[in-house]
């Protein structure tokens, strides 16, 4: 274990000095006692940890950069998403930063990213809040007993009290997210999120992974009795975490993962799920874990008096959250590793209606749905959304991906073909047409037509093509009502879905304009059948 003096020391090196005090890697318990002293959350029914964010309660994609430094920026993708920064105006904000912790208490948590163990990423978490350090300790792989050598590959250092000025600072606010991959270090101030935490680490082995080899993913994984692993490709609101955790199947982790040459790897030793409107039925080993002591809870609504949750209220925001560690899951892989997969599933909640529920995809189909990374937001989450709007995030995870998207994709496609894995499209939105109109997709077919495809039900079942989307779609699934699986049969008016699908599908085209250069023809014609006149 560091003693105090040794922290003291290293802290010393990176210039932040003079501290009033220092918290190293306190237990869940100490952290509990630090967060009710300093008034920073209350404690729920059962024993979670409810906290706010304040006015941030999610990412601030906008307030993230990467500092254009000569290490990395040749590797990068820069855009709007890998936003450059300069060096000086990191340093400028460093150098105020650390006056500004000059004289404050500070919680320090080392863990882990990555549970391989020859690809393990040491990591140290600096907070200006003890609930901010509990969130780190939930999030990442525990270090185990001995700190004596752990050895930091990365800083992350959080305050959210400071903040940016965007005139000195050239910040599009007063919140700055910002990664130095030089000096190895990253710089959070301005927002009480703790998303921003998980993320930035995750944008960093997004960055280091690849130019070993090794695919980074936002992906779910699980794995079955016989060593089957599954991947989860999906964006936020698509099922990804509940549908992961399947009583059935292990889980491995819920967020992000790793595939080198040996096989699947969890980057986590925790889970950072959303809980608004979470059901007790539908999804008891989520429900249950928001009911543990340890358990942090964002933004979620607590009676003051009787400290009982209503999961159900977003007051404060869509974007409630629970981070908690692996192991409050009953049954999980505790290894946080398996095998190379055998299926690969991208999940989307198309909220036009138009996808079918379940579908096979061929190899270039898988590549191309994998930088389409399509989804839709349904009316009434956004501002002036009145309709469902689509959403195309690259690689299921366009906001942390540094490398250009054909780094990705050609990792994915070699992994793909090298180990003979079965890829599918699941719709887990809309049915018998568009949000307003239609249903959701009931949870429990979702799970068997997942597990139909996971266990081989649908290897031997006759399919048909659709005629908008050009996907093999099975004509029976065990359990499941046939008519559902063509979702145009759903439809009581066939004109509306055709017109729907067709717009659909023409909204991929348009999308995918941008990778016209770089993928193969094959993959290209494995894009929806747009007829002309679609109307976007």
């Amino acid at each position: 274990m560091h003693n105090k003096d040794v922290i003291i020391e290293e802290l010393n090196s990176i210039g932040i000095t003079n501290l009033d005090d220092v918290f190293y890697n306190l237990s869940v318990p100490h952290l509990y006692e630090h967060i009710i002293y300093r008034r920073e959350g209350s404690i729920g029914e059962m024993g979670p940890m409810v906290v706010r964010t304040g006015q941030h309660t999610g990412r601030s994609p906008n307030d993230k950069f990467i500092v254009k430094e000569s290490s990395s920026e040749k590797n990068i993708w820069w855009g709007k998403v890998n936003i450059p920064f300069e060096e000086s105006k990191f340093d400028q904000i460093f150098d105020r930063m650390k006056l500004f912790i000059q004289n404050k208490e500070l919680y320090i948590q080392d863990c882990y990213a990555g549970a391989d163990p020859d690809l393990k990423m040491p990591i140290r978490v600096i907070t200006e809040t003890a609930w901010h350090s509990l969130f780190a300790k939930n999030l990442f792989i525990p270090p185990g007993e001995d700190l004596s050598n752990h050895q930091p590959e990365f800083t992350v250092i959080d305050m959210p009290n400071f903040h940016a000025s965007v005139e000195k600072d050239n910040t599009n606010s007063e919140v700055f997210i910002l990664l130095n991959f030089k000096r190895k270090l990253v710089l959070i101030g301005g927002t009480s999120y703790a998303g921003e935490i998980k993320k930035s680490i995750f944008t960093i082995l997004n960055y280091i992974l690849p130019l070993n080899g090794v695919l980074s993913m936002h992906c779910s994984a699980n794995v079955g009795t016989n060593k089957d692993v599954a991947l989860l490709f999906g964006l936020s609101g698509t099922g990804k975490t509940t549908l992961s955790a399947d009583p059935l199947r292990k889980l491995i982790g819920d967020d992000e993962h790793g595939w080198s040459d040996k096989g699947i790897f969890n980057f986590e030793g925790g889970c950072y799920a959303k809980v608004i409107r979470l059901s007790k039925e539908a999804e008891p080993d989520i429900y249950n874990v928001t009911q543990k002591f340890g358990t942090v809870l964002e933004n979620v609504s607590v009676d003051s008096e009787s400290r009982m949750l209503n999961l159900d209220d977003d007051s404060l925001t869509e974007n409630t959250r629970a981070a908690y560690p692996l192991r409050y899951i009953k049954n999980i892989e505790e290894s946080g590793s398996g095998p190379h997969p055998k299926n690969i599933i991208m999940l989307t909640a198309d909220a036009f209606g138009v996808l079918p529920p379940i579908a096979k995809l061929t190899y270039e189909q898988a590549l191309y749905h994998f930088l389409s990374g399509y989804t839709a937001k349904v009316a009434g989450t956004e501002k002036g959304v009145t309709e469902p709007k689509a959403t195309f995030s690259t690689c299921f995870g366009a906001p942390f991906m540094v490398h250009h998207p054909s780094v990705y994709a050609n990792l994915l496609g070699e992994k793909i073909k090298k180990h003979d894995v079965k890829c599918w499209l699941l719709n887990t939105g809309w049915t018998g047409g568009p949000y307003g109109v239609g249903s959701r997709m009931k949870i429990a077919y979702t799970r068997r037509m997942l597990n139909a495809a996971l266990n081989g039900e649908l290897d031997n079942v006759d399919y048909f093509d659709d005629p908008y989307f050009g996907l093999k779609v099975p004509l029976f699934c065990p359990d499941v009502p046939s008519d559902i699986l063509n979702p145009r049969n759903t439809w009581i008016d066939k004109n509306a879905y055709d017109e729907a699908a067709n717009r659909l599908a023409a909204m991929f085209h348009n999308n995918f304009k941008q990778f016209s250069d770089i993928v193969t023809l094959d993959v290209l014609n494995a894009a929806p059948k747009a007829k002309a006149g679609a109307v976007l």
